[in-house]
């Protein structure tokens, strides 16, 4: 079996049920990702080899067509020996072109999401509501395709374990202040304004981000967080955010990885994409955010607002306020 999902980290997250629906049924699944989502599809239970390819017609930084390169994926994907395929795709992503590759590779048994007419290029077209959650949206693919969760899985989240060991007591708060889409993050001066307020509230607070990342965590953790910034994998950040009593992230590949490990959200959510599909999903969660603002449903990448309000609206006592309830209820 082969299951696909060409963008970000935590796209491939949230696939997580659908791979464990497969992987029930399935002597073998190789998952396909692209280079931004081949760290997270490692962490999936149920995954037992990786094909790592960047899609040029997904990912937000394309590659020009290379045949030879498409003709490359063909043939890796033939060599493999797959017998059937699940194409997972976002609902303004088409799975058809890669269909047509599959199809050439000799893969017998094809099933997506299409509002396309696929002609010959499917097997099982499904069709769904596209304001479901996520997860739930894919693990519907699956099932129309003919795999379903196996007894006792409770179909949230999950990541393989054991995770690496950190030297840090559990209770400690994440802050996570960049994202893969600039809309989407809240302002970095409201973050390092959140790092003092939860330390006058008595939190240690660790500023996670990625390698790219470092000038903008050292701003926010300032002297009295700690900074995290280009510090840790992606096995080591669902480590961290394992041992911790709360996560403030944006719409971003974090959120959906503390979801991962059970760990509660504060979410500081832009309406660019809808909440019902893509806020954290499976643990307790308080949405932050003006889901009414006039960017709602843009898909923007760049906040088409003056002054970014939907989410610079939100104050550190905001974030105070919901991490107190979170770790109460």
């Amino acid at each position: 079996m082969l299951v696909a999902r060409l963008d970000n980290a935590g796209d491939v997250l949230l696939q997580g049920p659908l791979v464990r629906a497969v992987a029930a049924a399935a002597d073998r699944v190789v998952f396909l990702a692209s280079p931004q989502g081949t760290a997270a599809a490692e962490l999936l239970p149920g995954v037992d080899e990786l094909l790592t390819w960047h899609c040029p017609w997904i990912d937000g930084a394309p590659q020009p067509v290379d045949a030879a390169d498409l003709a490359a994926l063909t043939e890796r994907v033939r060599a493999l020996g797959v017998d059937e395929a699940v194409l997972s795709t976002s609902f303004h992503q088409s799975p058809l072109p890669l269909a047509l590759l599959l199809r050439t590779a000799g893969v017998g048994r094809i099933s997506a999401i299409s509002v396309d007419y696929p002609g010959s290029l499917l097997d099982v077209r499904h069709r769904v509501d596209d304001d479901l959650p996520e997860p739930e949206r894919a693990l519907s693919l699956a099932r129309a395709a003919g795999f379903d969760l196996p007894d006792g899985d409770d179909g949230r989240l999950a990541v393989r374990r054991p995770l690496p060991s950190i030297d840090r007591a559990p209770g400690y708060v994440v802050l996570h202040p960049g994202a893969s889409v600039p809309a989407r993050a809240w302002p970095a001066g409201r973050c390092a304004e959140a790092v003092e307020a939860l330390a006058d509230a008595g939190w240690q607070v660790l500023v996670t981000g990625g390698p790219g990342e470092r000038e903008l965590t050292a701003a926010v953790a300032g002297t009295r967080g700690t900074d995290l910034g280009g510090a840790t994998t992606l096995a080591g950040m669902a480590a961290l955010l394992d041992g911790a009593a709360a996560v403030v992230v944006g719409n971003t590949g974090p959120a959906h990885l503390a979801a991962a490990v059970g760990t509660p959200v504060v979410s500081l959510f832009s309406p660019v994409v809808p909440a019902v599909r893509w806020a954290p999903y499976g643990v307790p969660t308080v949405l932050l955010g003006d889901q009414s603002a006039p960017c709602r449903d843009t898909r923007a990448r760049e906040c088409p607002v003056p002054g970014h309000p939907c989410l610079s609206s939100v104050t550190a006592a905001d974030v105070v306020a919901a991490v107190e309830k979170l770790v109460t209820a």
